[in-house]
């Protein structure tokens, strides 16, 4: 054996970037827009945020879908003025969904609490110029399937939901999660094939994540390539889920796929989600912020899938 089954796959994706690159060199001249999920930052104010990924030239923040009440969550007007100060446009929302507004849940409640959260997320995301949120169809933390029904039940809640995301001109990323931490929807594949039971315009597209694929996926690029124009995000982190050049995530086959799904054009965006080693990153979501390590995660994490999109493109 010359080469590992990924080193094939890696070099068949090497392949066809360069004869992208040959002949359509119009297609490289935009970089990817690079975005930043803030709910990894705990309790952090949302301006001490903004000011940090102005700092670290990060255009486009993805904002914590934080509105699980009524009077809970951003204000528009605050955000956005916060945002403006730092130079900073958001490429859209983190959907957070819970065993408390579980799509899939076996009780109506839960159900219905999910079905309220996106009646208030979705003209949020919308009035703070976002472009997608973030859905998960089962709850995370929830690897076990409640009955052999709920993928049905998901999508009917879901689908409940889709003339919102019409009128509000927002996309629904459909997420995969690792099945350690979800009990439907693991790959593109069940993306696809949850987005066709869902049935409806308003939910489309598909939001990947790094971290999950490489539990999910046979190969991260290939993946990338399969979810093609429905992939709206990406979100980003090393193999350990920390500050990239810290894992072995393999970022130079994923940014060619990438490019070669014509991933860097308005509206699509790689954000970057380190959360950290562990099996269970959500209580991040409210611990103490560590000002240090936060600037240094972003810092790292930037410079260097900047200097690995410039040496893929040097080709």
């Amino acid at each position: 054996m010359q080469e590992q089954n990924f080193e094939v796959k890696n070099r068949r994706i090497q392949q066809r970037f360069r004869e992208l690159k040959k002949t359509s060199p119009e297609k490289f001249r935009d970089r990817l827009n690079l975005s930043w999920s803030n709910w990894g930052f705990g309790r952090e104010t949302l301006a001490n945020s903004a000011k940090r990924l102005q700092k670290a030239e990060v255009p486009f923040i993805e904002l914590h879908g934080n509105h699980y009440g009524p009077d809970l969550g951003y204000k528009a007007s605050e955000t956005l003025t916060i945002l403006a100060d730092n130079g900073l446009r958001v490429s859209g929302v983190c959907g957070m969904f819970s065993a408390d507004n579980d799509l899939a849940s076996n009780r109506a409640v839960c159900r219905q609490s999910a079905v309220d959260y996106l009646r208030r997320e979705i003209p949020f995301t919308k009035a703070v110029g976002g472009s997608y949120i973030l859905v998960v169809p089962g709850a995370v933390g929830r690897p076990k399937a409640y009955d052999d029904v709920e993928m049905e039940r998901s999508a009917e809640t879901l689908a409940m939901c889709g003339d919102w995301f019409l009128e509000h001109e927002i996309k629904a990323a459909i997420e995969p999660i690792r099945a350690a931490e979800t009990s439907l929807v693991h790959t593109v594949t069940d993306a696809k094939s949850y987005i066709r039971e869902v049935n409806h315009p308003g939910v489309a597209h598909i939001n990947g994540d790094v971290y999950h694929m490489q539990s999910g996926e046979s190969h991260i690029g290939e993946a990338v390539l399969d979810a093609g124009d429905k992939l709206v995000n990406l979100h980003f982190a090393d193999s350990n889920r920390c500050a990239l050049g810290e894992g072995a995530m393999d970022v130079c086959t994923i940014i060619r796929a990438l490019y070669l799904i014509g991933h860097n054009q308005p509206g699509r965006f790689v954000t970057f989600e380190p959360l950290g080693p562990g099996g269970d990153p959500y209580p991040a979501m409210y611990g103490k912020p560590d000002k240090a390590k936060l600037d240094a995660l972003v810092f790292t994490s930037i410079q260097y899938f900047r200097e690995c999109e410039e040496l893929v493109l040097s080709e």
